[in-house]
């Protein structure tokens, strides 16, 4: 038996669940994942990717040295790592400060763009968006989150004034009654779906909106699987229901909500009849669902990227909002609006302020009170007022000029961004960009720097889950090489930026660990992190925000007495298609999403063992449009759109419905965001992933 040298308790880099695992360690590698059965918020369990999936940080691959591009200052063509010669952290540094202070003087601060990332600590995030904001000037700072759940944050800030998922994952073996929509939770979300199932188990009633067949689907209690991008009209039709047949909660919508008249009559032409013709789910089956989700004594909502990465995706979530506040299904255990967050860290990269109109705790940069805050918590600065460009927007600005130079900090663009042509073509034409990473990427092959980070197994910090939990990782090994943790990088280039720029160096940059960092940021927003400190995350595990103090139990559950806005705030919608809808050319709705064996662009997992169980791109096809087009289990198609092509494997499967076919995003070979569209949300920003049109035929 090996004898193992140390256990460490530390926080899932995957997803947004914030599994609490058990490191094993022999010799500097993770030899072991177990999960400790007593530790919210996963009590034991753990997913394929959370107990399998963690070698990846012993890949050989990893940085490990900071990378200056041979050809500096030539025409940008994409380079492999043969590009790159290795460099000093000074020379590299050092030059990515002379570059960055030097767009500022040239051509202002918003000539700089920045992406900080959902997969870094809290005191990473924090430090980044007080770095571009405090020395570089700008707000143009956003991350992953626009591309996920961006509708999500814009809805649920209209109607309710937050944007946080409202109730805890502890709740959810005790549910009464769920709706489950546009999240596949048994892929995307494991452990959450074990729970699910558990309430199930005890009686819950289950309803699922969707229109794929996922494994949640064979727990429903009714499944309502209506056409891709139909959700407003079915969630608007459920509405109708409620008011109609008056099975809303009258003192909760008098107490505590506004528009309630105006929504209610307006409401009146999207019956269930109506939906029935759009979303292709029986007028009796909507009616079902309405009267189980308002009669429930209580209900929660949950719901992935699917109601969110679409060009309605702050129409989608208002939608469900509606519901919510209709019923009455806020403010209290097991009755919510959870959206499902799919990074470890979105919710704590958004809380510290890594979007481009907020500062940490989301108080708005455009507030003069809250600016002045900040100018005097980091030594008398002045801040830009003006909100700055979402990552979409910044992309597009490398074309036009507008942006000057980028710096991203553990984000892969080129694979995420939408229509991927031509986000390389805006790459190409970028004249500065420095990446912060742990493997050489899409995205590493245009850069000129490329600064060598460490995994969540080799530095200490905290995560923050979807149901705001902030909870420890702790460093289990060494670093490889030279690579440094993202708050030393940030900390360090920020003293040499300060000098490029004529500075004298601030006393703001000087951090011993990660803890004093987390002190910094707790007591500029302490009304909800004030009562959080590593010494407390150290005895109690983890704690929700918002907790103003010591004695402060922190926050399971949201809106028990007021909403962050007042009152809860219904939006008449009306229904909008998609951007682009099939035609005889393009004849089938492409979808896309994730599998159980790998998680996002693929970076982490494809250098795992889960590689070798799901190797392939595939696209799933229902089995009557397979025999149309002659296409068998383990054939090759092409998948093409009007924007690109990719080849990929064929699951003949009635997973998706007829006429609709899907493909995971997480192989760089195959990429999904080659066929989907650069549309997005007019309000959230957001692309619209999940809907475009695409035609199939088989591959020679």
């Amino acid at each position: 038996m090996i004898k193992v040298d140390r256990v460490v308790r530390t926080t899932c880099p995957y997803c947004g669940v914030g599994c609490q695992m058990d490191l094993h360690i022999v010799d500097n590698h993770i030899v072991k994942v177990a999960a400790p059965f007593g530790q919210p918020p996963n009590y034991g369990q753990l997913c394929v990717k959370g107990r399998f999936g963690t070698d990846y940080v012993s890949h050989p691959s990893r940085l490990r040295t900071p990378l200056i591009r041979k050809e500096l200052g030539a025409p940008r063509q994409p380079a492999t790592l043969d590009g790159f010669r290795s460099a000093s952290w000074d020379e590299a540094l050092d030059l990515v400060a002379q570059r960055l202070a030097a767009v500022k003087q040239a051509f202002g601060s918003d000539a700089i763009a920045s992406s900080c990332s959902a997969k870094a600590t809290n005191e990473d995030n924090y430090l980044f968006q007080k770095f571009v904001r405090a020395v570089l000037g700008t707000n143009n700072c956003d991350h992953c989150a626009r591309l996920c759940h961006a509708g999500s944050v814009a809805g649920l800030q209209r109607a309710l004034g937050s944007a946080a998922m409202s109730n805890s994952i502890a709740e959810m073996p005790h549910l009464h009654t769920f709706l489950v929509t546009g999240s596949n939770t048994a892929e995307a979300h494991p452990v959450i779906s074990l729970f699910m199932k558990k309430a199930v188990a005890n009686g819950a009633k289950l309803i699922v909106a969707d229109p794929r067949g996922t494994e949640m689907t064979k727990f429903a209690t009714i499944w309502l699987r209506h056409r891709p991008g139909s959700d407003v009209a079915l969630f608007q039709a459920m509405a109708n229901v409620i008011v109609t047949e008056k099975l809303y909660d009258r003192a909760f919508v008098a107490a505590r909500t506004e528009g309630f008249r105006a929504y209610s009559l307006g409401l009146a032409p999207f019956t269930p009849e109506w939906a029935e013709k759009i979303t292709g789910v029986p007028a009796y089956a909507i009616r079902r669902a309405a009267r189980i989700y308002a009669q429930a004594p209580s209900a929660a909502i949950y719901w992935g990227m699917g109601i969110s990465q679409s060009t309605h995706g702050t129409q989608n979530t208002l939608s469900l909002a509606n519901l919510a506040l209709l019923c009455g299904h806020l403010g209290k255990p097991g009755s919510g609006l959870n959206p499902l967050r799919g990074q470890n860290n979105v919710q704590g990269a958004s809380d510290m302020g890594g979007l481009p109109n907020v500062f940490p705790a989301y108080a708005r940069v455009d507030d003069p009170v809250a600016r002045a805050r900040y100018e005097a918590g980091w030594g008398g600065v002045q801040l830009a007022a003006e909100p700055g460009l979402t990552i979409t927007e910044m992309v597009d600005g490398a074309c036009n000029g507008a942006i000057q130079a980028f710096y991203i900090m553990g984000e892969n663009p080129l694979m995420s961004d939408p229509h991927l042509a031509h986000a390389r073509h805006c790459f190409a034409n970028l004249p500065f960009l420095v990446q912060q990473d742990i493997f050489f990427n899409e995205t590493s092959a245009y850069a000129d720097v490329i600064l060598p980070a460490v995994s969540f197994a080799e530095k200490d910090g905290t995560f923050t889950n979807s149901d705001r939990r902030v909870q420890r990782i702790r460093q289990a090994i060494d670093a490889p090489g030279q690579a440094r943790p993202d708050w030393q990088i940030i900390a360090d280039l920020a003293r040499r930026t300060e000098s490029a720029l004529g500075r004298r160096q601030s006393a703001g940059w000087e951090y011993d660990h990660p803890s004093a960092i987390w002190h910094e940021m707790a007591a500029l927003e302490s009304a909800s992190f004030g009562g959080i400190d590593y010494a407390r995350l150290e005895r109690e595990g983890g704690v929700h925000w918002p907790c103003p103090s010591a004695d402060h139990p922190g926050t399971p559950y949201l809106f028990t007495e007021r909403f962050p806005r007042g009152k809860g705030k219904f939006h008449l919608l009306a229904y909008e298609e998609a951007p682009e809808e099939p035609d005889p050319v393009y004849p089938f709705i492409l979808s896309t999403g994730r599998v159980l064996y790998h998680w996002h662009g693929g970076t982490m997992t494809r250098r795992s063992m889960l590689d070798r169980i799901y190797p392939e791109a595939t696209v799933e096809v229902h089995p009557a449009d397979a025999e149309k087009l002659a296409l068998q289990e383990g054939d090759y198609a092409w998948v093409r759109s009007r924007r690109g092509r990719i080849k990929v494997k064929v699951l003949v499967t009635g997973r998706s419905p007829q006429g609709t076919v899907f493909v995971p995003f997480h192989f760089a070979e195959a990429a999904a965001n080659e066929l989907t569209l650069e549309q997005v949300d007019p309000v959230a920003k957001i692309p619209g992933y999940k809907i475009c049109a695409v035609q199939v035929e088989r591959a020679a």
